[in-house]
């Protein structure tokens, strides 16, 4: 994940070359191709340069197009999301629906393999757990105990008919047991709601083209969902967070986690919420999980290639990860 808290002061040019050669190069090569046609091109990036700061990513540029070519039946490799050309008159021509979209839409992508990264954790919770994750966009992270599991194509974890597949490098302790899940919730400044068509719809158009297999972990994790949706409050994380802690119950273990959300804060934004994680840790037990980019949580060098996500646990590294929860290099 970009760290887009950091590139505040970047030029949306280099934003968008920046996502094609550190987060897309080898893995999508379309939005590659796209972003760097986005990053040398003026008069596109004039046009995203009338939007917020925030609202100028590419993730949210390309989900957009994808969104709204889906809804109007063209959404295909050939299609808007085909060559820069065409992606480029697509841009253009609508661009009062396209920012519309980007203003009111965010970047929410709900990927259930992360729970391939974090049951190592989360199994080895002893006793009742309760879960609250933070930036739970349409809550598919808050059914762990829902899932299956299976690490380097070794024996599964649970009885669920989707399996997380999750290669593995280094010690890692493979989990052999689910977490006893007593209560979920989560908090999101804009919940998606995992019963709406639409708000599916979104979450389809987040992910990278390529990645075909990342739709039927979507669609799989889904269907489980709607069967008994997790509650997700609406609010904010720095300020909202200890009073939706409250309702956990105190017999269970707290674990506060969340993937892919500080980097979008402001360095004294995320001091301000590992503060008040650590103001409910002193109130009762808790477990701690970050799944970000490196340097959001633990001061970690950025690699060069794609950029992984750290996996730490109260604050402490334990392993990088892929973003979206398909490898886990533990690192003691």
């Amino acid at each position: 994940m970009v760290d887009w808290s950091g590139h505040a002061g970047q030029s949306t040019e280099y934003r968008y070359r920046s996502m094609a050669e550190r987060q897309l190069r080898g893995i999508s090569p379309s939005y590659e191709r796209l972003c760097l046609g986005v990053a040398g091109d003026p008069a596109v990036i004039a046009l995203l340069d009338t939007l917020p700061p925030p609202k100028r990513q590419p993730n949210l540029l390309l989900a957009a197009v994808r969104f709204l070519s889906a809804g109007s039946g063209e959404d295909s490799m050939a299609g808007p999301i085909g060559s820069y050309d065409a992606f480029r008159d697509f841009v253009v021509s609508r661009w009062d629906e396209l920012s519309a979209t980007m203003r009111t839409r965010r970047t929410q992508t709900n990927e259930a393999r992360r729970c391939a990264v974090l049951m190592p954790v989360l199994g080895a919770v002893p006793g009742p757990v309760a879960l609250l994750e933070a930036g739970a966009s349409a809550g598919l992270c808050l059914h762990p105990d829902r899932y299956a599991y299976r690490y380097d194509g070794g024996t599964r974890l649970g009885r669920s008919a989707l399996v997380l597949e999750c290669r593995t490098s280094g010690a890692m302790p493979l989990p052999d047991r689910l977490p006893d899940v007593v209560w979920r919730a989560g908090l999101d400044l804009n919940p998606l709601d995992v019963r709406s068509d639409d708000d599916v719809r979104w979450l389809r158009s987040l992910i990278w083209p390529e990645q075909t297999d990342r739709f039927a972990v979507l669609d799989e994790a889904v269907a489980i969902a709607r069967e008994d949706p997790a509650p997700i409050v609406r609010g904010d994380l720095l300020t909202d967070l200890a009073s939706v802690a409250r309702n956990a119950p105190a017999e269970a273990t707290l674990v506060i986690y969340h993937s892919a959300v500080l980097g979008y804060l402001a360095e004294k934004q995320r001091a301000q919420f590992v503060d008040t994680v650590q103001s409910i840790a002193s109130t009762r037990p808790t477990v701690w999980l970050s799944n970000e980019g490196p340097g959001v949580v633990v001061a970690m060098p950025v690699p060069d290639g794609p950029v992984p996500f750290v996996l730490a646990r109260d604050g402490e590294p334990l392993a990088t990860a892929s973003p979206h929860g398909d490898w886990i290099n533990w690192l003691t």
